[in-house]
């Protein structure tokens, strides 16, 4: 069988970050991804997010760039955009200006309206705006930055691929395509359900690292270890926990949810802890509930038997990165191959599209492509 989403088309305007993840996930599910790029240049094994699309590079501010634009657009379900608001209009490439059974779904950091809308961002300042930033890190020091994981791409590309596909499954009905409107500033209150229910039930605290899930807990935490490298605790539950303080060698005071008594456990954990090392800990708690695991590098996830056995990562020409997820139980995904070189695919799509040779010939000459 082929991948689940080989019956679509999608067009993608080169950008960076959440857009482009959200169209490699499609395309690792088997849509076919033709990216418009600025310009042609050469294939970087490293683009991980061009894996399994084609590219064409068009001039857009050209009229036979933008006609040649169009034509794409018209064989496209969806259309994958991400720069402001406006832009696209401004091209003659806005939703008003394409077919209207098109899913036009368009990812910015504050979403299309708003007093921030033409505002630049990054992850950090989207995060920070929600309430999230404000929650991560030591009490007695600034917010940690969560590398560029949360707002970008899954309040970011995450959402928006949740949104294409409840188009896709909508327009069954109606026939009609729509925008989807994805803001990273939306989706991360939209992952934040657990902590707000906490909030309102009076159980999380505004102060930072003085909840259960915040690094506060004894029992949901890092630990350093003899060699210098960390171990991961998340005992949450009382019958983890209880693994947890066995095997260790510590005592089961029973006051596991006792906040007052967080730090002192905290640090009997650390000396404890401190005693072997990481991978000593590790194989301790090997084959336990403990909820216990070593923190890896990137280097090291490669190699773990958890992630060895299912096919975690792939390494096509050489260049590390994550096999298609997820998996599913009729339907084959795609194995990653090196990604191509922007504007690689220009000939052959055009002249799928019906342009002869002598007219991309033509075109490349005007400047048209590039």
């Amino acid at each position: 069988m082929s991948g689940p989403l080989t019956s679509l088309r999608v067009v993608e305007f080169t950008g960076l970050g959440p857009a482009p993840l959200a169209g490699q996930l499609l395309a690792d599910m088997g849509a076919e991804v033709t990216v418009i790029d600025r310009a042609s240049g050469e294939q970087d094994p490293t683009d991980i997010n061009r894996r399994g699309k084609r590219s064409v590079a068009l001039n857009l501010k050209s009229d036979a760039g933008r006609r040649a634009a169009q034509k794409i657009i018209a064989e496209a379900d969806i259309l994958i955009e991400g720069f402001r608001p406006g832009v696209m209009e401004r091209l003659g490439l806005g939703p008003e200006d394409c077919p209207e059974n098109l899913i036009y779904a368009r990812m910015t950091g504050w979403g299309q309206t708003g007093p921030l809308a033409q505002r630049a961002g990054h992850d950090i300042n989207y995060l920070a705006l929600t309430g999230a930033l404000h929650a991560i890190g030591p009490a007695d020091r600034p917010p940690v930055v969560p590398l560029n994981l949360i707002a970008d791409f899954g309040g970011g590309t995450m959402f928006l691929l949740f949104g294409i596909l409840s188009a896709v499954i909508e327009r069954t009905v109606s026939g009609r395509g729509q925008v989807v409107d994805a803001a990273m500033s939306d989706g991360v209150p939209a992952m934040m359900g657990l902590i707000h229910t906490m909030i309102a039930r009076g159980t999380w605290s505004e102060q930072r690292s003085s909840n259960w899930l915040d690094g506060a807990s004894p029992f949901y935490r890092c630990y350093e270890c003899a060699d210098g490298r960390y171990i991961s605790v998340g005992a949450l539950e009382p019958q983890f926990y209880a693994e947890l303080v066995r095997i260790a060698g510590l005592d089961d005071k029973g006051d596991q949810m006792d906040v007052a008594a967080w730090p002192g456990r905290a640090a009997e954990f650390a000396d404890t802890f401190r005693t072997r090392t990481r991978d000593e800990w590790a194989d301790l708690f090997a084959g336990s509930d403990a909820c216990v695991a070593p923190v890896l590098s990137f280097a090291e996830a490669t190699l773990h038997p958890q992630n060895s056995d299912r096919a975690v990562f792939s390494a096509p020409g050489g260049v590390t990165q994550a096999a298609c997820a997820p998996r599913f139980s009729r339907s084959t995904v795609r194995t990653p191959e090196t990604p191509g070189a922007p504007g690689a695919d220009t000939e052959a799509v055009l002249g799928a599209l019906g342009y002869s040779r002598a007219a991309i010939a033509a075109m490349r000459a005007e400047g048209d492509i590039t």
